[in-house]
């Protein structure tokens, strides 16, 4: 196939236990926006420039996401795109926010932080 079938994520899914109180965090740690909340779910924009959404959907006997054991050392469904990975390491340390040391090969950098459901959330530069 020469044309890609797709062109994007519009929406990212995150099991959490109250959908208000974590798009608070979302949008207090993260600075994304909400776009509306209802009881069983927050939907949340990145941000202006980016079409995908991020819906926090409330769930029963919640889990924290967890990505099944494998060799490639992957241990989270999600990367976000930072403008800058040391700026958003070091803030994200500075609001009390749990986070891997940053991580990588060659020009690729990354870390794992978690939000207060204790899912894993990665960035990616």
């Amino acid at each position: 196939m020469a044309n890609p079938l797709l062109r994007g994520m519009e929406g990212v899914f995150i099991p959490v236990k109250d959908p208000e109180r974590s798009a608070k965090w979302y949008e207090d740690i993260l600075g994304f926006k909400v776009i509306y909340i209802e009881e069983e779910a927050a939907v949340m924009k990145i941000g202006e420039q980016s079409p995908t959404v991020v819906c926090l959907v409330r769930t029963l006997n919640h889990q924290p996401m967890k990505f099944p054991e494998n060799k490639f050392g992957v241990g989270k469904y999600y990367n976000f795109i930072p403008t800058d990975i040391e700026e958003t390491h070091k803030l994200l340390l500075q609001k009390n926010v749990k986070v891997n040391p940053i991580g990588g090969e060659g020009t690729t950098k990354f870390f794992t932080f978690y939000d207060p459901d204790d899912n894993p959330l990665g960035v990616c530069q």
